[in-house]
C-alpha cells in the first residue's frame, strides 16, 4: 500500500469533503480516503497495482477540484 497526498485548490462547502471521499472511495484500489477541509489536503491509502497516484488526481480533478500538487510515500 501507498498513500498519496494531493493538495488541491480551496474547497468552497463540506459537501465537496463528501463528494470526493465517495468518488475516490468507489475507486478500485483505494483502501482509505481523508479530507482536510481547512487546508485543501486529500490523503489516500491506494494499491498502486490497481491505481496511480495520477490516476487518483485525475479523479478529484475530474469532480471540478483541480490538484495543484502530489506526493506519494
Amino acid at each position: 500500500m501507498r498513500t498519496a497526498r494531493l493538495t488541491t485548490e480551496p474547497f468552497t462547502c463540506p459537501s465537496c469533503v463528501k463528494k470526493i471521499e465517495g468518488a475516490l472511495g468507489r475507486t478500485p484500489g483505494v483502501e482509505d480516503v481523508s479530507v482536510l477541509f481547512n487546508s485543501n489536503k486529500v490523503k489516500v491509502t491506494f494499491d498502486e497495482d490497481t491505481v496511480s497516484a495520477t490516476e487518483l488526481a485525475e479523479v478529484v480533478t475530474g469532480l471540478g477540484y483541480p490538484v495543484l500538487a502530489t506526493k506519494v510515500a
